[in-house]
């Protein structure tokens, strides 16, 4: 496809390596020339200087001719005006990245008018996926399927875990939990495991399963700790914005540390049930003065990934049964920061490139199946999807003992007829399933592409 990318910052850079990787020929636009210039080096495609509001500067990245435009700027307003452009020049669909409250808000009721395809909120979707882990404290990672019904949840093996020397395929009667494990990270390996993989200390798992069976299993590992009742937050961004909105409406006590006053002014406007604090997070007296010993969950929020990860790091020293959550953008401390002790992390780029992507490869091929959600996994080093299967591919009706998979592909879970399936070598596919798929590999489109 031919894709146009306006904006190089963070989300753009992600979702421009991302679909570069899958085969794409891409065009970036941005004013700054260094950004352009370092992107375009790093994975080879045509950088156009300039305004992707200008169309005299789309038409240079032959705006006509485009299957999709991209704009992920940092000002909501100069999305929407490149999208609409686009629109008008030729471009037969286009994505914005709108992430004011105001403009949010509204965006569906103006969404046709101005031709969009999609819009996207990195800000309100980590949010999101921040309150789902409040949710289940001693959980790393929470991404759902099935709207809502099935979790793939991520934990670590720790010291003295029943898990511990455990091949894969003992565990459902060890622990008499119905649950499969999909995706193992070791150090700096990921692994889509067989029955025969032994866990050790120290391994990052992921888990499917439905609720229920969730729950069971967390109760079996003496995990099931409840929900989060007081956080703690530094930084007052959007995204702490849109979170903290969601956490006071189920009755979570929240403070949140600025450092600009001004925008303390405008939280305390905007959440009156939360305790905003005008103050520095890296001040230490301060974070003890306003309780990190004590709260239930912190949560290192700030545009500073430096400054993030050192907060979370002293919250843990200090107070070491909170949850931890911790915001990063910069993808290349993943290999660093995946072994520190910051909880949680959360990326709202890789979010935002998962939503992109997941549009991206709708667009590209839906013969048999339908994309209905994506998700990177271990930084980008595995990808769990869910299908709904929609025509015979190879996979209907067959028993997945007999299917032929390609490597490092997992078939994590069935849904048929609303009834959430294990699967197991004589489980079956059948039209109108939804299946989840976990892999290594990357660019699967529709569900025959996991056949060898």
């Amino acid at each position: 496809m031919q894709i146009i990318i306006v904006g190089c910052g963070n989300v753009g850079s992600s979702i421009a390596r991302q679909l570069s990787k899958e085969g794409h020929n891409l065009t970036i636009v941005d004013v700054n020339e260094r950004a352009v210039r370092e992107l375009s080096d790093a994975i080879d495609v045509l950088g156009i200087v300039g305004s992707g509001s200008q169309l005299a500067v789309l038409k240079q990245a032959d705006v006509a001719d485009a299957d999709l435009l991209i704009a992920v700027t940092d000002s909501d307003e100069r999305n929407l005006v490149c999208c609409l452009i686009a629109k008008k020049a030729g471009t037969k669909n286009t994505i914005a990245r709108v992430r004011d409250p105001e403009f949010f808000d509204e965006i569906e009721l103006i969404k046709n008018d101005l031709g969009l395809s999609l819009y996207v909120n990195p800000e309100l979707n980590a949010a999101e996926e921040i309150a789902r882990l409040l949710k289940f404290p001693t959980a790393m990672e929470i991404d759902s399927f099935a709207n809502g019904r099935v979790d793939l949840m991520k934990f670590e093996v720790g010291e003295g875990s029943p898990l511990c020397g455990l091949k894969l395929k003992d565990i459902p009667a060890r622990l008499q939990c119905d649950i499969l494990i999909c995706v193992v990270e070791r150090g700096n390996e990921t692994f889509i495991p067989t029955g025969d993989f032994t866990l050790n200390k120290g391994d990052k798992i992921g888990v499917v399963a439905s609720g229920r069976k969730s729950a069971k299993f967390l109760k079996a590992l003496d995990l099931n700790k409840g929900r989060v009742r007081s956080c703690l937050i530094v930084g007052g961004g959007e995204l702490t914005y849109y979170l903290a909105d969601m956490l006071v409406a189920t009755g979570v006590e929240v403070k949140i540390v600025e450092k600009s006053k001004k925008r303390c002014d405008e939280l305390a406007e905007l959440l009156p049930e939360a305790i905003i604090i005008y103050g520095d997070g890296a001040d230490k007296s301060l974070l003890l003065e306003e309780g990190i010993d004590r709260t239930e969950a912190f949560l290192a929020l700030t545009n500073y990934d430096e400054e993030n990860v050192m907060m979370s790091i002293y919250a843990g020293k200090v107070n070491p049964k909170a949850k931890l959550i911790t915001k990063v953008h910069r993808s290349a401390y993943d290999d660093i920061i995946y072994d520190m002790n910051v909880g949680s992390i959360i990326n709202p780029k890789l979010i935002t490139s998962e939503s992109v992507v997941k549009y991206v490869r709708a667009m590209v091929n839906s013969t048999s199946s339908n994309m209905e959600a994506l998700y990177q996994l271990n930084a980008g080093k595995a990808e769990a999807m869910e299908f709904t299967v929609k025509s015979a591919s190879g996979l209907v009706d067959v028993p997945l003992m007999n299917v032929k998979l390609k490597p490092n592909v997992l078939v994590a879970c069935i849904i048929h007829h609303g009834q959430i399936e294990t699967p197991k070598g004589s489980s079956v596919i059948r039209m109108g399933d939804r299946v989840i798929v976990v892999t290594t590999e990357t660019g699967f489109e529709d569900i025959s592409d996991i056949l060898r």
